[in-house]
């Protein structure tokens, strides 16, 4: 009877260790960014204009809970851009004028 109920408490406190580390690894995996698309709608900012850059219109929406960002680049109905930067930066070239496009995951973006 001993060894019986050491077995079924020691397979519970492994249940339990194996709750723990995956839950902490989901939370690992969400917050650093890489998991963004498992994200709610509702977690993500509105769509903001921000300043051109080198005469690309842009707008960007930072997500609330999370290290990500995403970016609309466009230059009227010529040439359009969707960029995400899911906890790294995220990097683009334009066909048309060769312009270089960074967006970090804080919604910051420039070009060269």
């Amino acid at each position: 009877m001993a060894l019986s109920s050491r077995i079924r408490r020691r397979s519970t406190v492994f249940a339990l260790v194996a709750a723990v580390i995956l839950l902490g690894l989901a939370s690992w995996y969400v917050s650093s960014g890489r998991g963004t698309g498992l994200l709610p709608q509702s977690s993500w900012g509105p769509w903001r204009e921000k300043p051109q850059v080198n005469h690309w219109g842009v707008q960007v929406r930072v997500n609330s809970w999370t290290n990500a960002a995403e970016a609309y680049v466009y230059m009227g109905k010529a040439e359009n851009i969707t960029m995400k930067a899911y906890g790294t930066r995220a990097s683009a070239t334009t066909v048309m004028d060769g312009t270089r496009l960074t967006l970090t995951p804080d919604g910051k973006i420039t070009g060269q």
